[in-house]
């Protein structure tokens, strides 16, 4: 008797030992994905893509309306930078003034990772923007998310400096 209660603690111990080792992975801090793994659609190997660029204006805005800033992210990220929390009040400020006025805001990313890690990240980019008017006063019934991925840049270049005009939130207004 004795010599079975011994085993028993042996094996709740390493019960114990197995769940704490599961629960101790590390986990990417809010705000960031964990980037997938390298594939051929990468930029700089074959099979890799260039889309031509698109001007902030083709994404259905008009002339004559009230443009509306975009909201700019970091590298991997969908977590509001300073810059970019700056730029949605004033964006949420305008709203405030014309409560008739709809919005569409797009998710971008640069043309790094595929097609549809691209497409997560530019959908959390896009209701990160999205969260932040509406905690700012903005009713969500006016305002629609759509993420576009890396599928239409506004920088076709293949740079940092591209790459960072690409990895935003567009805004456009709709009536």
């Amino acid at each position: 008797m004795h010599r079975r209660s011994w085993w028993v603690w042996i094996w709740v111990a390493a019960v114990v030992l197995i769940a704490g080792a599961a629960g101790c992975s590390k986990k990417p801090p809010a705000g960031e994905i964990v980037p997938p793994p390298a594939t051929s659609t990468q930029p700089g190997t074959p099979g890799g893509s260039e889309t031509p660029a698109v001007s902030p204006g083709a994404s259905g805005t008009e002339a004559g309306q009230h443009e509306l800033a975009d909201a700019f992210f970091e590298y991997n990220k969908y977590t509001l930078t300073l810059a970019a929390r700056d730029a949605l009040a004033n964006n949420a400020e305008r709203l405030m003034q014309d409560p008739n006025l709809r919005l569409l805001i797009e998710g971008h990313c640069d043309e790094r990772g595929t097609r549809e890690y691209n497409l997560a990240l530019g959908d959390r980019r896009a209701n990160a923007a999205r969260d932040f008017l509406i905690s700012y006063g903005i009713d969500a019934h006016r305002i629609e998310t759509i993420s576009y991925g890396k599928e239409r840049p506004f920088d076709s270049g293949h740079d940092e400096s591209a790459w960072s005009k690409n990895r935003r939130a567009h805004f456009v207004i709709r009536r």
